[in-house]
């Protein structure tokens, strides 16, 4: 038997609705369902009781947290090419450069084998540089809970990249 959801001013009636939209735009029914969950945990810990309309305000809040995904992916690839560049101009090796693009994919093939809140944190620690406390707090979970995925997600790309050198 699923537990039934709280009834919150009419937000999960439209949920159905918010992924449907999303993976169209998205193309990518999962990240539409990340993104809807991640549109409800935001709507569910912020004060909504005052919202008027629910329906615009889901689709208002998933746009805002769709651009910031947008935005951190642009840093983060922007962070990727400094770190490219850098590696070309202080080796001067192209089989340096090619090895150091080959490591960045296995590394992002690997994260990607791993379940959605390992990679999270990886990412929120890693490259934006929150503390295990903040993503804890992010993500509704204990900070002992998200070391536990960090700890996952080290081993995981130990393994898979076990042998690769940049």
């Amino acid at each position: 038997m699923t537990p039934k959801l709280p009834r919150r001013h009419g937000f999960f009636e439209h949920y159905e609705e918010l992924v449907g939209t999303w993976t169209r735009r998205l193309r990518n029914r999962q990240q539409a369902e990340d993104l809807a969950h991640d549109t409800f945990v935001r709507v569910l810990e912020s004060d909504s009781t005052a919202v008027q309309q629910p329906r615009a305000y889901l689709h208002q809040t998933a746009r805002n947290i769709a651009v910031d995904g947008y935005r951190r992916e642009d840093r983060r690839g922007a962070m990727e090419s400094e770190a490219i560049d850098h590696s070309v101009s202080s080796s001067g090796d192209p089989e340096h450069f090619m090895r150091a693009i080959q490591l960045a994919d296995s590394i992002e093939r690997a994260l990607a084998e791993l379940p959605v809140n390992c990679r999270q944190v990886f990412v929120w620690q890693k490259i934006e540089g929150l503390t295990q406390a903040e993503i804890a707090e992010r993500l509704g979970l204990s900070k002992n809970m998200v070391e536990k995925y960090m700890i996952r997600t080290l081993r995981h790309l130990r393994d898979r990249l076990e042998g690769l050198q940049p």
